[in-house]
């Protein structure tokens, strides 16, 4: 029995979820999966119809009541019927639209509960989409990108993982690789008709292909990564530089405490921005300067910590002061980041002299901000984005991975090539090197969930919330 069968027989049972956030508001939906849902829909569904669920085609919807065994109403609702295996897990399913409040929603849950499902585990619809095979593991991981997706851009790359356009990639790569391997196992079974030179050149030409369409897709993998997962950028400086005053002109709104006393910030603040399509995590630090008590002290080092850990870091520095000795130690302390040098506070008479700034930062660029003002701030928006694409592709591939299981996996199976190659040219047996193109195919198909394991559906499936 394979791996899949196996765990397809521990889902022979009927899960049930609240699929809507618990509180008010115009809609909830409670949802069953499972062969036993259409069964409990009959138990708790009074059809205005007077038609049983069971009795019902699939893909329609209906109005009535949800009432419990002594038909007493819970809820007004209208029920939507998926018979299988035409439906999201590919199993009958049944979802409750009722009003969403917190009673009304645990009610009807706790009835179709006693009436025999069983409360889903995170993730478990979407895991049993994949066991019954109507999406693929990429795809699977899609769904939970697209929900936690932070801008229109990350959106539509998990849309494309969704649509299988990663996985369709995936399968003509593995599919070149089943040819070659073929062409081995065929010089394995008749050992007296060895692979020809010019059937050799040809197929190390075929596995010097595949390698370098990986490579174009493992060189896209930062900007799959900065869109899923977003990027660190640091606000930093000394004190009453205004770093308060630019998270509020980037974030647009008054999320920062800003005052003319220095320091006001004596934590850091963390806020989701989009700006140019980039999901950018934006961090105010508390101003850098030496601490006049522990709680300036532990400011001062969680800081640091955040400039450590950044992907980008804005110094600020105020325009209508001089460059000082605070200044010139804090960026010693980060002039090997990825970096962009601020003049803040240019609506004000200047001080700073810019072309010491120059000569103290380097290449590194520097604009003239006044983040009270909004002053330069599109132009700063232009100078992140340009910064985090710099050397890279930027946002214009049509297949590129952002998941690092996938880059792992992708990076294993061109090794697998290499060693494949090098087998080919040492003209080492073929079945030494049917065994390196073996692994390669592995890697393959681990990435879609041809070869799973219990363990790693656990963890990607655990991450999902209860519903989905």
């Amino acid at each position: 029995m394979s791996r899949l069968k196996r765990l397809k027989s521990f889902f022979d049972d009927t899960i049930a979820a609240i699929s809507t956030s618990l509180g008010q508001a115009g809609i909830g939906i409670v949802r069953l999966s499972g062969k036993d849902a259409l069964a409990i829909a009959d138990k708790v569904f009074l059809s205005k119809e007077k038609t049983k669920p069971s009795q019902c085609k699939t893909y329609t919807i209906h109005y009535g009541w949800i009432a419990d065994k002594d038909k007493e109403v819970i809820d007004e609702a209208i029920l939507t019927i998926m018979r299988a295996p035409k439906s999201y897990t590919r199993e009958d399913v049944v979802e409750i639209n009722c009003h969403s409040g917190i009673v009304p929603l645990r009610k009807i849950f706790e009835l179709v509960l006693k009436c025999g499902a069983r409360p889903a585990e995170p993730g478990e619809f979407t895991r049993r989409a994949f066991i019954n095979g109507r999406i693929d593991l990429v795809q699977a991981e899609a769904v939970l990108d697209i929900i936690q997706a932070k801008t229109e851009a990350s959106l539509k790359l998990g849309l494309k993982q969704l649509q299988g356009r990663l996985s369709q990639k995936i399968e003509g790569l593995r599919s070149q690789l089943l040819d070659i391997l073929a062409h081995l196992e065929a010089a394995i079974d008749f050992p007296d008709e060895d692979i020809e030179i010019k059937e050799r050149k040809r197929l190390q030409q075929s596995l010097e292909s595949i390698s370098g369409e990986i490579k174009k897709i493992l060189d896209c993998a930062f900007q799959g990564k900065v869109l899923r997962e977003g990027i660190a950028v640091v606000i930093c400086g000394k004190p009453n530089v205004g770093k308060s005053s630019l998270l509020n002109a980037l974030l647009k709104e008054d999320r920062a405490i800003v005052t003319h006393i220095p320091g006001t910030t004596k934590d850091t603040i963390e806020e989701f921005a989009n700006i140019r399509g980039l999901p950018l995590k934006l961090i105010d630090t508390a101003g850098i300067d030496k601490p006049r008590d522990l709680i300036d002290k532990e400011a001062v080092k969680r800081s640091r910590l955040s400039i450590t850990m950044a992907d980008l870091v804005l110094f600020v520095l105020d325009g209508s002061r001089e460059i000082s000795k605070e200044d010139r130690g804090i960026y010693r302390d980060i002039k090997d980041k990825r970096l962009i040098c601020l003049i803040n506070k240019i609506d004000l008479k200047a001080r700073l002299n810019s072309a010491k700034l120059r000569r103290l930062s380097g290449a590194r660029k520097v604009l003239g901000i006044s983040a009270l003002k909004g002053t330069g701030i599109k132009q700063l928006e232009q100078e992140i984005a340009n910064t985090i694409w710099q050397g890279h592709i930027g946002p214009t591939e049509d297949i590129f991975i952002s998941n690092l299981r996938h880059i792992d996996l992708l990076r294993h199976c061109r090794e697998s090539i290499q060693k494949t190659r090098q087998a080919f040219k040492e003209h080492l047996s073929a079945e030494f090197i049917s065994q390196e193109l073996k692994g390669a195919l592995e890697s393959l198909d681990k990435i879609t969930g041809r070869v799973v394991f219990e363990d790693l559906l656990e963890k990607i499936f655990s991450e999902f919330c209860i519903g989905k």
